[in-house]
Formats: structure tokens, C-alpha cells, sequence
């Protein structure tokens, strides 16, 4: 699943560390869901949407793997 975590932090002028923290999650967790090794759960996916002000899918793009 891609993202657009990256692209919203940097737009905020946020450090990854900062986002962790308003998060409660940790900083390797930020870095994990942006470089895509990790898919949130829909816990921390509804809390990124609230702390960014956007909709789930807004930050995350579903896409079906090939069959």
C-alpha cells in the first residue's frame, strides 16, 4: 500500500521524531510507514487522518496486487 505520509510531514515542516511523538508511536514506525515496509493498523491509520485533517484515503493508496 502506498502513501502520502512523507509528503505531509515534510509540507508541515515536521521531523519524523515529531510526528512519532504527537503519534505515540515511535520514530522507526513513521520511517517504516513511509518508505512502505509497513501497513498501519486501522488505529494509527484513523489517527494520522485526524492529525492531518484528511480522510484514510487520502493518505493511503490501496492498490490490488496483480493475480
Amino acid at each position: 500500500m502506498k502513501n502520502r505520509l512523507e509528503e505531509l510531514r515534510k509540507q508541515r515542516g515536521l521531523r519524523q521524531e515529531e510526528l512519532a511523538a504527537a503519534l505515540e508511536v515511535s520514530r522507526q514506525t513513521i520511517g517504516s510507514l513511509e518508505n512502505g515496509r509497513y501497513n498501519p493498523s486501522i488505529q494509527l491509520a484513523f489517527k494520522l487522518a485526524k492529525y492531518f485533517g484528511l480522510t484514510i484515503e487520502d493518505i493511503f493508496i490501496y492498490e490490488e496486487a496483480p493475480k
